[in-house]
């Protein structure tokens, strides 16, 4: 096996626009056609990372939901993930209604088909992330929400200013404890708004990195990924070699072994196809 790599999506390997320029889609696929092994970790479903990476050929397992899903993009697969206890998710359902929110709830059918239950959409955040992904076949609008028995809970998300997503976090936190994982950071394309996520304790990227090197039989300290944001800290921690784009956040800045260009300058791309010609 020869260099692995395993990169963000959003704010790292994409575009500010949500694209990807022609030389990163030429850079990564010759490097895969030569044997490199090249993933991504996001915080994306299957359907919505598919939809912008959709060029690029990818051939091993990629993660997804920030850490709580291990897809096999070849044979279409879910190799392993790790699920909200319904009870749990039916909780923190519960106490957000309190605080005037309601999630989306993302989550796998009995068939494994990705599903995005909610209820009617009425504050701006979530209103305008639905707008961003028009004729998205997993969105489900409900009467009233709930987690489901027959479905594999992944995230719950809220979209939201922060001063009201706060207090229902730390109430959640104090209902919940250590039974679930939540993560706040501000979004990348909609104005003052935050995401608010809610999953199984393990479900983050540095359990989902390791997940993934347990499948492809990968010493961690052998992979080199690429971060900008505080979510992708999981993977700062559990890797190898750590690169940050020039646009990162400064926590992830500090943790990083390089920096590298911006994604608006194809940082990545240029590092990996650095990588392949070193190899020649």
């Amino acid at each position: 096996m020869r260099d692995v790599f395993v990169t963000d999506l959003d704010g790292t390997l994409l575009r500010s626009d949500q694209t990807l320029s022609t030389f990163t889609i030429n850079v990564l696929n010759d490097a895969i056609r030569k044997g490199f092994v090249i993933s991504y970790a996001t915080a994306r479903g299957l359907l919505s990372s598919r939809a912008v990476t959709a060029h690029i050929e990818w051939r091993h397992p990629v993660i997804l939901y920030n850490g709580a899903l291990l897809y096999d993009m070849q044979h279409e697969a879910v190799i392993d993930g790790y699920w909200l206890n319904h009870i749990a998710a039916d909780t923190i359902i519960q106490l957000g209604k309190e605080y005037g929110v309601v999630p989306f709830y993302f989550a796998l059918n009995a068939e494994n088909q990705e599903r995005v239950y909610h209820e009617p959409l009425t504050t701006y955040g979530m209103v305008e992330f639905k707008k961003s992904r028009p004729q998205d076949p997993r969105f489900r609008e409900v009467t009233a929400l709930e987690a489901s028995t027959d479905c594999r809970s992944l995230v719950l998300t809220y979209i939201a200013e922060q001063e009201q997503l706060l207090p229902f976090q730390r109430a959640v936190t104090a209902e919940l404890g250590e039974q679930v994982h939540s993560h706040m950071m501000q979004d990348y394309y909609i104005p003052n708004q935050y995401f608010l996520e809610f999953s199984n304790p393990l479900a983050t990227k540095k359990e989902g990195l390791r997940m993934w090197a347990r499948h492809m039989d990968v010493d961690p300290q052998h992979i080199t990924i690429f971060g900008d944001h505080l979510n992708d800290r999981g993977l700062f921690e559990a890797a190898g070699k750590r690169l940050a784009v020039s646009n990162s956040h400064m926590e992830i800045v500090k943790l990083a072994d390089e920096i590298i260009a911006s994604n608006n300058e194809d940082g990545v791309a240029r590092h990996i196809q650095a990588t392949v010609l070193a190899h020649r």
